[in-house]
Order: structure tokens, then sequence, then C-alpha cells
């Protein structure tokens, strides 16, 4: 199962921060959610994103979307940087890369690194369904934060 705008987002759990399970499909009919693949904790663009993201949270709110950051970092080094930079939303750890396989956002070489999920934004609507997807192959672009938010308002 792969992602595709319009198809059903390809359900996982994963582990946040605090080593607890995740499951995508417990916010269904509950709250959009917003997935933000990021290639690694601690660097630039990354802190960038992600604390881009934490200062929009109120809008994230407004919209009734569940913001949740997914990346290949185990979950004790995303407890730290979520710390670190202070985010108000969930991290999840995508260590094995099996969820970044799904949905199409893994590098087979990044700097000589074998799988780190690639920077990729989706918007899944509470019924399950991807309504946006952008893959970046350039981990040093940042997402089209006014599409995805565009889309979670067209959703409300």
């Amino acid at each position: 199962m792969t992602s595709k705008i319009d198809s059903k987002a390809p359900d996982f759990t994963l582990k946040n921060t605090k080593g607890e399970d995740i499951t995508l499909s417990d916010f269904e009919g509950m709250a959009n959610v917003l997935l933000l693949f990021f290639p690694l904790a601690f660097s630039s663009t990354c802190t960038k994103e992600l604390c881009t993201t934490r200062n929009n949270m109120k809008l994230y709110d407004s919209l009734d979307a569940k913001v949740i950051g997914i990346s290949v970092d185990s979950f004790f080094c995303l407890r730290e940087f979520k710390q670190s930079e202070n985010l108000n939303f969930t991290l999840l750890s995508d260590f094995n890369k099996k969820v970044s396989a799904k949905y199409n956002a893994l590098y087979d070489d990044f700097y000589g690194m074998k799988g780190v999920s690639k920077r990729a934004s989706f918007v899944i609507d509470k019924q399950g369904t991807i309504r946006f997807q952008e893959i970046l192959d350039d981990a040093s672009e940042l997402p089209n934060f006014k599409a995805t938010q565009e889309t979670l308002s067209d959703l409300n």
C-alpha cells in the first residue's frame, strides 16, 4: 500500500516521545491530521520547519487538525528534540522506516545514510483519506505551509 491523494491513508502505529504507541486510524472521525515527515532531528531545516509549525499551533487547532511529526530518529532522540525546541505537538519514531516507505517518503541514500525520511507533508481528513500531499526530494526546502493550511481550511 502506498499513498495517493483521495486514497485511504496507510495506517500505522509508531512510538511517541514517551514510548507510547500512537495509531493513525485512532483519529478517524475525531480530527483531521497533518503528517509532517522530516529527515533528522536537530538538523537546521528540520528545526526551522518544526519550530514554524509550533508557532502556528493555534491555527492548526482552529482548523481541527492534529499535527504529527515523523522521522527515523529513535523516540529517545525525538524526546530530547521536542524538549529542546519546546515543540507542542506529537513526534513519532519511524526507526524501522516502514511508515516512511508506505508514504513514499524515504531516501535510498541521504548523505551516505540509508533510509532517512524525506521532507513530506500529508493532510488526512477525518475519514482517513489523503487530501493533500507534498514529497520533497530536496531536504533543504521547506514544505508549502500555506497549501496544507488551505487544504485543512477547506475540510472544515
